[in-house]
Formats: C-alpha cells, sequence, structure tokens
C-alpha cells in the first residue's frame, strides 16, 4: 500500500509538465538574502514573506510541490490558517526538507558531507502527520583540485540512500539530490566526469539500500561549466551533455528528474530547461522538469523588500517565473515571454 502511495505521490509532482518549488532556505540562508536587500531579519518578516508566496494566486498551475523548511512548515498566515493548508488547498503537495546541512567531512580537507540521519526516523513521522507527503537531502559536490575524493563521493551517496530508505519506510517520496557545485572555473567536461561518478555511485547505494526507484524523485545538477569559467557553452551544448548523460545514468524506472538551478540566473535556468525538452522529450523516459529556489524566488523577493504594498506585484513575478518555467518543462519557453508579464 505504502509503495502504491509512494509511486502515485512521485508521479504527481512530475505530472502535467508542473515542477517543485524549492522555498526550503535555512534561517541563516533566508537572513542572509533579506540582508542583501536591507530586510530586516526576524520571525516574523521571514513569516510574512513565505505567505506572500503560498498565497500567490493561480500558483498551483504551474507548481505541483513545495519543499518547506522546518520554521516554515509550522507557521501560519495572518489570519491563523496553517501554511500546509494553504499549499494544499491551492493543490500543491507540501514537503520538507530533512537534512541538517553540509558538514566538513573528517579527513578530507575542502571536503563536505551531509548529515541528519540521527533521529530522522522519528521527524520523518512528525511531519508526516504534519501533512507532508515528501522530503529532501542535499548532498553537495566540490570540483577543485584533487577533489572530489572517492571517499567524499561514497559518504555522500550513501547518506542519501540511507535517508531515502528511511523515507519510503514513513510513506513519503524522497528528493535524493546530488549537486555538483557550479563553484569554480572548471569545464563542463569536468563538471561531467565528476556528475557521472556521482550518480553512478548514488544510484549503486540506493539499489543496496533497498531504495524504490519508482517512488523516488531526482534533483541534479545541470552539466555546466563553473561559474568562474571564462568560456560557458552554449543552451545546445548543455542540453545535448545533460541528456545523453542522463540517458546513460538514471533508470527508466525513476519518474521524473527535477533540477536544481544551483545559482543560475533566472531566464538561463529555464532556457537550458527549454532546450533539453525541445530537443530530447520524445526519447525521455521520465518527465525532465524545475525544482528551482532562487530562479523562481529572487524577482519576487527583490520586488516584495518587506513591503507589503509590493505583495501583488512580486506575486506577478513568481507567478510569471513559474509560468516561464512550465513552458520551459513542455519544450515551449522562449524570450519573448519574458516581456509578457
Amino acid at each position: 500500500m505504502i509503495t502504491e502511495q509512494l509511486i502515485n505521490t512521485a508521479r504527481i509532482l512530475v505530472a502535467n509538465h508542473k515542477g517543485l518549488l524549492a522555498m526550503d532556505e535555512s534561517v541563516g540562508t533566508c537572513n542572509k538574502r533579506f540582508a542583501a536587500l536591507s530586510i530586516p531579519q526576524t520571525v516574523e518578516m521571514r513569516r510574512s514573506y513565505r505567505e506572500m508566496i503560498v498565497t500567490t494566486p493561480g500558483l498551483g498551475e504551474s507548481i505541483s510541490g513545495a519543499i518547506l523548511f522546518d520554521e516554515t512548515i509550522r507557521q501560519q498566515k495572518s489570519d491563523g490558517t496553517p501554511f500546509i493548508k494553504v499549499l494544499s488547498d491551492a493543490g500543491i503537495i507540501p514537503g520538507i526538507k530533512v537534512d541538517m546541512g553540509a558538514k566538513p567531512l573528517a579527513g578530507f580537507p575542502g571536503e563536505k558531507v551531509t548529515e541528519g540521519l540521527d533521529g530522522l526516523r522519528a521527524r520523518f513521522a512528525e511531519y508526516r502527520a504534519m501533512g507532508a507527503r515528501f522530503a529532501k537531502w542535499r548532498a553537495v559536490i566540490a570540483i577543485d583540485n584533487g577533489i572530489p575524493s572517492r571517499g567524499c563521493i561514497e559518504a555522500n551517496a550513501h547518506a542519501l540512500a540511507r535517508y531515502a530508505a528511511l523515507c519510503q519506510e514513513a510513506g513519503l517520496v524522497p528528493i535524493v539530490e546530488p549537486e555538483v557545485l557550479m563553484d569554480g572555473a572548471h569545464s563542463l567536461q569536468q563538471c561531467l566526469a565528476v556528475t557521472k561518478e556521482v550518480l553512478h555511485t548514488v544510484f549503486e547505494q540506493l539499489y543496496k539500500q533497498h531504495v524504490s526507484l519508482e517512488g523516488m524523485l531526482l534533483k541534479p545538477n545541470m552539466i555546466l561549466s563553473g561559474l568562474a569559467a571564462k568560456f560557458q557553452d552554449p543552451e545546445k551544448i548543455v542540453a545535448e551533455n545533460t541528456v545523453n548523460f542522463l540517458l546513460g545514468a538514471v533508470p527508466a524506472t525513476v519518474p521524473g528528474i527535477a533540477f536544481l538551478s544551483g545559482g543560475q540566473s533566472t531566464e538561463l535556468a529555464s532556457a537550458r530547461l527549454n532546450q533539453m525538452n525541445k530537443q530530447y522529450k520524445a526519447v525521455l523516459p521520465w518527465a525532465l522538469t524545475f525544482s528551482f529556489g532562487r530562479a523562481l524566488q529572487q524577482p519576487a523577493l527583490e520586488i516584495w523588500r518587506g513591503d507589503n504594498s509590493n505583495i501583488l506585484a512580486a506575486q506577478e513575478a513568481l507567478y510569471h517565473r513559474a509560468k516561464c518555467n512550465r513552458a520551459a518543462s513542455m519544450g515551449k519557453y522562449n524570450n519573448t515571454m519574458e516581456n509578457i508579464v
């Protein structure tokens, strides 16, 4: 019964070309983004910002699920309505980020491993009782001189697989996020080589931990040059390398792949996703969609800036960004859409 529910939920999350809204920023990350725009870093201001997001009219037309943070899943609208109910009423499935962040990996200078497995079974039970139906765990893999090491890749892959197994045991769909970071000046080919090793190791561990691939989603990085690289490959090259790699690395039984934005600009993230679906949609065994955070929220945040008189304009920007990315999941996005808000 649980497996059937998991498979059904996983399929719904990637159905109808919809994607995920990653509004799971930690308190620290959210405060940094507020500080950059001179927004007070308070609990109430974070709650107000998130209320603006979850009450955006029509958001469910393009967004199937929202990944929340522990603080967020417990918050309510100003009238007392829980955010989880607001999302569910809008046809958006609530999810929860459960990892405790990436910490230095002992014995491996410059590398990290994500923590949070201790006590996770009990936390899953609580979140499910609150209404969450899926979860997310993020591993971070850096590219630099001599790294990532095999030890780092294996440690993170094992943690992802243990999380996914516990997640499914609790009746929640695991989103497995092994992110090869864009930080650095590495080439697209370096990113490809590292991501290939990471994903192969992750799926090996998922098999070993008896994770049902039909009841999970993958949230990977696109195959890109580092942000500091002098040369950035055109969209067609990014699409070709990313899709061809995924076809050889991700089993067809996985219902969907929802890309992270990883620091890409809003329009570029949409354009790259669009190119993949435009060129390759006919041969893809899984849905190819988005699970963006900043690439969805940043325009709205910059408009809102803590001023409630800007809420409607900010919500229009969020709705527009979500609509653009749904179009990209269909291969129907183009630059002219950016002029229509």
